[in-house]
């Protein structure tokens, strides 16, 4: 299937200052990091209208939307953006409102934000929303941008809960199903300041067909067609690929035993490196052998 719509999922951002302070345009310069000059800024260069492209900020993971969504608009107008709103979806049943539905369907770009995956899943999952949500990103010009929560939630499989420390013991990552926009991949966020490779070891080795992806923050990956990855932003991203795999313990061990894994590959992604989903292939923008 040719999907036309493009993922940009992030692992969060470093707090270095709040949209929320007064004095916004005498200080919006040193507010901004690179994850609001950076990332935001190629969510609108991707986008079908770039900054006349209508965005909707989707605040449904957060337990704070009023004070979320707002910022995130602050944000895109200070670079310009022109048609920037807040969709505040907090029950099912408002998921299904033709209001909201037309919001939707007039959508190029939707930012969901950071919060609990859970909460995006069972809020959304099966209503018409997310059925015009899969249908826009299957065929049309259109960009599902998620961070922190809203990247987590994007795949078909879905971390929603594990310990950073104890991930590596039988039984302590907790999957779900996710929103369905890609297959063939799970993702996890805050990855390297909360140290949660453990996560994805896990994650992967119950399933090695799935490429575990874990986001820094201040970092994203742009994905396009479903196939092709490049990393965007000022940290790293990491890929744990079990494929090539040869032994583990996963099914010999009790619940809470650590897990032993022999042959795990892992690769190391930073800004415009470039992975393909189908062939398995890294290409590192500034190489030294080119």
């Amino acid at each position: 299937m040719n999907i036309r719509g493009k993922l940009i999922i992030i692992g969060g951002a470093v707090d270095k200052g709040s949209f929320t302070e007064t004095h916004l345009d005498k200080n919006a310069a040193n507010n901004l990091n690179f994850f609001e000059t950076g990332i935001l800024k190629r969510i609108l260069v991707e986008s079908k209208h770039n900054q006349n492209s209508r965005i909707e900020i989707i605040t449904t993971a957060s337990v704070i939307p009023k004070e979320i969504g707002p910022e995130y608009v602050k944000a895109f107008e200070y670079l310009d953006a022109k048609n920037v709103g807040v969709l505040y979806i907090e029950r099912r049943e408002q998921a299904a409102e033709e209001a909201v539905l037309e919001r939707l369907r007039n959508a190029d770009v939707v930012m969901f934000t950071g919060g609990d995956q859970l909460r995006l899943t069972s809020i959304l999952g099966g209503t018409p929303f997310h059925d015009i949500l899969l249908d826009k990103y299957h065929n049309q010009e259109f960009i599902y941008a998620g961070t922190s929560a809203g990247a987590a939630a994007a795949s078909s499989n879905m971390i929603y809960q594990g310990s950073s420390s104890e991930a590596l013991l039988k039984g302590e990552v907790k999957i779900s199903s996710g929103l369905g926009f890609i297959d063939g991949v799970i993702i996890d966020t805050h990855f390297v300041q909360r140290g949660r490779i453990g996560r994805l070891f896990q994650a992967v080795v119950g399933n090695p067909k799935v490429l575990g992806i874990g986001l820094g923050e201040d970092t994203g990956l742009l994905i396009t067609h479903n196939t092709q990855m490049e990393a965007i932003g000022s940290g790293l991203v990491i890929l744990v690929d079990g494929r090539e795999i040869k032994d583990t313990n996963l099914t010999q061990v009790e619940l809470g035993q650590p897990i032993s894994i022999n042959h795990l590959v892992t690769h190391v992604m930073s800004k415009h490196d470039t992975f393909n989903l189908e062939t398995h292939k890294m290409h590192i923008q500034s190489s030294q052998y080119v």
